[in-house]
């Protein structure tokens, strides 16, 4: 019973900026890895950026030096601040987060239900 709720998505201008965010909620022993994916009209979904639960982080090279993600562990919240946005970042934005929902249970995969994400003039 893990749901993952989205928001922060829109249109903006080229060069604009917006910031995503995650909260998950229901039942939730512990969180590891949380992370932003994307999938733009006939293209593979891709991981955008990832976060352990430690804080270590990994981007996909076409967004460094833009977008910064972040989470806080006492919200069960993952953010995505996207800077210097681009027309190529056009695309549905999926939350994931790798989920134990108790402590003798698995690991498990757990996505939000996207949000779309339109960068034009």
């Amino acid at each position: 019973q893990v749901q993952l709720v989205e928001s922060g998505g829109g249109l903006v201008q080229p060069g604009g900026s917006l910031r995503l965010s995650c909260a998950a909620s229901g039942s939730i022993f512990s969180i590891y890895t949380m992370g932003w994916y994307r999938q733009a009209p006939g293209k593979q979904r891709e991981l955008v950026a990832g976060i352990a639960s430690g804080g270590n982080t990994n981007y996909v090279s076409s967004v460094k030096g833009r977008f910064t993600i972040s989470r806080d562990n006492a919200k069960n919240t993952v953010y995505l601040q996207m800077n210097n946005l681009k027309p190529e970042d056009t695309a549905v934005y999926y939350c994931n987060a790798d989920i134990r929902t108790r402590l003798t249970g698995p690991r498990n995969d757990y996505w939000g239900q996207g949000t779309q994400v339109t960068v034009s003039s």
